[in-house]
């Protein structure tokens, strides 16, 4: 079995409240071999909500709110999913405060992006989970 951020796979629970289907991660679900999860929506976040980017270790909303405890808590949960069922591996939205891998916004927002991971891409990938983002995965 395979995480994969639930966005991905056509749920509309990005923070503005649409989805960001992947034809390939939908047919992974699809075929029973994919888990569809939401770190955001897990941790206690509503859909729609005020975007949000790292800055300084932090997680903060646009208007400034510290919501890093929320992404913590939501990265948690989709570990204990993962290890619920056997899985090894994630495909993540790229570039998010929670599932971005390899580069992420800045914090500034203004769409550039920083070297580093999400709270939960860096919790699976610290638990030895290959992470990929849905551009790499195709």
């Amino acid at each position: 079995m395979i995480l994969v951020s639930a966005c991905l796979a056509g749920i509309p629970c990005r923070w503005n409240g649409e989805a960001r289907a992947d034809e390939a991660v939908v047919e992974l679900v699809r075929a029973g071999k994919a888990i569809p999860v939401c770190p955001e929506q897990l941790g206690g976040l509503p859909t729609p909500r005020s975007p949000s980017e790292i800055r300084g270790g932090r997680v903060l909303s646009k208007e400034g709110l510290d919501l890093t405890e929320r992404f913590e808590r939501g990265a948690r949960i989709v570990l204990e999913i993962g290890e619920r069922y056997g899985c090894s591996e994630a495909i993540l939205k790229a570039r998010s405060p929670s599932c971005g891998s390899g580069r992420v916004y800045d914090g500034s927002f203004s769409g550039a992006l920083a070297e580093g991971d999400g709270l939960t891409a860096a919790l699976l990938r610290k638990r030895g989970y290959a992470i990929y983002s849905e551009e790499e995965a195709r």
